[in-house]
């Protein structure tokens, strides 16, 4: 245990270096994005052609579409991450969004296995109450933080409500990752990452999570 904690750890303190680097270079942005979404579909692809596995007309038509619309989406989460982080007047935001996620799975990690206790759901053995309870706790510390250098342009409030809508939507991202490998019979998405298993079992919250985000704020 102690072994894949620090395994998990150095994956962990990698992939935040990336992801501080591609706030400040374009050049490693792009690839990061290219290579994160190629390697994502083809992790997802495999999932789905686990779980589909009859050779019936209608089962191979919902593969295909499940594989179409995978692609398409992880196009369009790409451009508007590309997007946020290039432009000016969303950098902040998307520091905001990125350190919410972050927050909320490590606090479901460490309270997850601190206090352990009841299940949150059976789609994930993993997963417990006191776990979510962790998510949002430690995203909403970052409330004030944010506050401040939003230099009071959004309400405390609207702040706290909207960390608790991408903290939600981030364990959304997580479960329904986890509801597919449960229906794949597999552990892990791919072994890319040691600690953390595959891609996209690193940022199976952040795809919903961070398109919420940027939607409650243009409603709001």
């Amino acid at each position: 245990m102690k072994k894949e904690n620090t395994k998990r750890l150095l994956t962990g303190s990698f992939l935040l270096t990336l992801l501080a680097l591609a706030f400040f270079y374009s050049f490693i942005l792009i690839i990061s994005l290219i290579l994160i979404s190629i390697i994502s579909w083809i992790e997802f692809n495999g999932l789905i052609s686990k779980i589909f596995t009859r050779d019936k007309l209608k089962i191979n038509f919902l593969r295909l579409s499940l594989k179409a619309l995978s692609l398409i989406y992880l196009t369009f989460f790409s451009a508007i991450i590309f997007e946020g982080i290039t432009s000016a007047d969303h950098k902040l935001y998307m520091i905001f969004l990125f350190s919410v996620c972050i927050c909320s799975d490590i606090g479901g990690f460490i309270f997850g296995k601190t206090f352990k206790g009841k299940k949150l759901t059976k789609i994930s053995p993993n997963k417990t109450i006191s776990g979510s309870i962790g998510s949002f706790v430690m995203s909403l510390i970052l409330v004030p933080l944010i506050y401040y250098f939003f230099d009071n342009s959004i309400d405390i409030f609207s702040l706290t409500i909207l960390t608790i809508i991408i903290s939600f939507s981030c364990q959304l991202g997580d479960l329904f990752v986890s509801y597919l490998k449960r229906k794949a019979r597999v552990k892990d998405t791919g072994n890319l990452l040691p600690g953390h298993g595959g891609i996209l079992d690193r940022i199976d919250g952040i795809l919903l999570a961070i398109p919420v985000g940027l939607i409650s704020n243009l409603i709001s």
